[in-house]
């Protein structure tokens, strides 16, 4: 039987992480196993800039790196920056020809990734994409070609992430004067499709008040417009966080948080691998791509009847965001909070 593409003996892997918050989070397993089964080898795991708190307090790479091929000479800067970890192998999580051009302008020796996107001669172990007649979980599509790489059956699927201390006291700075139970709402998302409306948000703060929750927005900076709309809709006041976290205080806060109220965007992925109960509100866009394994979770569909040969990406009427009401979001938190709500 041949090797793995990532021997046992290897002496040192840089890993390319992908390029989006939930995206690295259902990445996790395939970091834990590498680090599990390839315990003398120097990790490095390279992430695009502002992406790295999301995995402090790990372990599971021995140098994290900011690494950032976009622009016409973008992979030229990222090979250099890999070749200075001296990395002997680079395994990709993500899809593009960029991320395998990178790699191959390091010459590292082992290259391994996905055979997609016209990148199969760039790598030296190109992993076949896993046939399927209906969307693959990401966690999934991860853990098989973390498998593939170390000669594995397969690997375990499950998300995790960890707080530190540092980001624990920093939390507790931010929501000081809130008293438990804490909702955390995160209304902004990608694209606007997959946003429900703010003052929908709003009314289920005002409801989950009236429950003695405290309430708290959080967004990114590009998301101000979209959570100032929250707050301004609201009747009852509503702490914003908005722009004033980074990931690895967004992580001790939704960890502190009882229940998260979200679109499908990255911190719902935190919420799972945090073990936090989270109302998910899908729209426009399949739920099973980004099914989480053992998630405390209740995912709202749009159209919770779309048969299932059809993908909810295809029928944006169909499943419009719009169509799920206030009152199953605010039903959903209150069973998972009655469920899964107390002090961890």
């Amino acid at each position: 039987m041949s090797p793995p593409p990532l021997p046992p003996d290897l002496a040192s892997l840089l890993v390319i992480a992908p390029n989006w918050v939930g995206d690295v989070v259902m990445a996790t397993p395939v970091l834990r196993a590498l680090r599990e089964h390839r315990p003398a080898a120097r990790i490095v795991s390279a992430v695009r800039p502002g992406i790295g708190p999301l995995l402090r307090g790990a372990g599971w790479a021995d140098e994290l790196i900011d690494l950032d091929p976009r622009g016409a000479l973008g992979p030229l800067r990222a090979a250099r920056r890999i070749r200075q970890t001296g990395a002997r192998a680079v395994l990709l999580l993500p899809n593009s020809f960029r991320s395998g051009l990178t790699a191959r302008l390091a010459r590292c020796p082992v290259r391994v990734g996905y055979d997609r996107d016209g990148r199969g001669r760039l790598l030296t172990h190109a992993c076949p994409v896993p046939a399927a007649t209906e969307p693959t979980p990401t966690v999934d599509y991860y853990a098989h070609l973390g498998a593939f790489a170390l000669g594995l059956a397969d690997i375990p699927k499950i998300p995790a992430l960890f707080v530190t201390g540092e980001e624990a006291d920093a939390a507790a700075a931010a929501l000081d004067g809130l008293d438990d139970p804490i909702a955390l709402l995160t209304p902004g998302a990608s694209k606007p499709a997959k946003r429900w409306p703010p003052e929908r948000f709003a009314a289920v703060a005002d409801t989950l008040s009236e429950d003695g929750f405290a309430c708290v927005v959080s967004g990114s900076p590009g998301e101000a417009s979209v959570t100032g709309a929250v707050v301004a809709a609201a009747r009852t006041p509503i702490t914003d966080l908005t722009g004033a976290l980074d990931l690895g205080v967004l992580k001790a806060v939704v960890r502190r948080a009882r229940v998260l109220i979200t679109n499908d965007t990255g911190p719902r992925h935190l919420a799972a691998a945090l073990g936090t109960p989270a109302v998910t509100l899908f729209g426009p866009t399949d739920h099973r791509w980004t099914t989480l394994p053992e998630a405390s979770e209740r995912c709202l569909l749009a159209e919770p009847f779309l048969p299932a040969e059809a993908v909810a990406d295809r029928n944006p009427r169909l499943c419009a965001i719009t169509r799920i009401p206030v009152r199953d979001v605010v039903d959903a938190a209150r069973r998972l909070h009655a469920e899964k709500g107390s002090p961890r």
